[in-house]
């Protein structure tokens, strides 16, 4: 049987995460729900922004990503 162009997709079951944060942070990540519903004209929650803010922070971050792919190496 020869091999299909993709391989088998990985796990995408979302993981609820529950965190506590500081007033002040969820303040500012109040405000930054109101600035998208500005900048984009469309409402969303912050709880629905958030994936969103790590992953951009996470992918524009290149230490991690060095370090993440030494992590990785080393765990095969």
């Amino acid at each position: 049987m020869a091999g299909l162009r993709i391989d088998k997709l990985p796990d995408r079951t979302p993981v609820k995460l529950t965190i506590a944060v500081l007033p002040e942070l969820n303040d500012a990540l109040a405000d930054y729900a109101a600035i998208y519903t500005d900048t984009y004209g469309q409402t969303d929650q912050v709880i629905d922004l958030i994936p969103a803010m790590l992953t951009t922070f996470l992918e524009s971050d290149k230490e991690f990503k060095r370090c993440r792919a030494r992590l990785q190496k080393g765990n095969q």
